[in-house]
């Protein structure tokens, strides 16, 4: 079953996050009235190595640091801000299915 709800961005942290804090990239809180939850858009850190039993190249690495970068600047354009510590307050809609982040979006319409 697919749920929407209205929140706000709660935290925004840009550095090392993701699985086991190991990746690099965006995470953000997102604080609804049915729950909080988190997103978090990036890839392995370049600490960690390409070897025998990664799943993904560097050049996964650099296509994912891009689609991250631009991400971060759709997001910053969304809600007229120019740093992401600003995203802090902005209003947001999520969208959950059978209980899991499906999706989120900023509210432009009203900013």
């Amino acid at each position: 079953m697919e749920t929407k709800s209205l929140g706000k961005i709660s935290y925004v942290k840009f550095g090392y996050g993701g699985y086991q804090d190991a990746m690099f990239g965006i995470s953000i809180g997102l604080d609804t009235q049915s729950g909080g939850c988190c997103d978090f858009r990036g890839m392995w850190g370049i600490d960690t190595k390409v070897g025998d039993y990664t799943k993904w190249t560097e050049v996964d690495r650099d296509e994912r640091f891009a689609e991250t970068m631009r991400y971060v600047n759709q997001l910053l354009i969304d809600a007229k801000k120019d740093d992401v510590t600003k995203l802090l307050g902005v209003p947001i809609e999520v969208t959950r299915e059978n209980n899991t982040l499906k999706s989120w979006r900023i509210l432009k319409e009203v900013l």
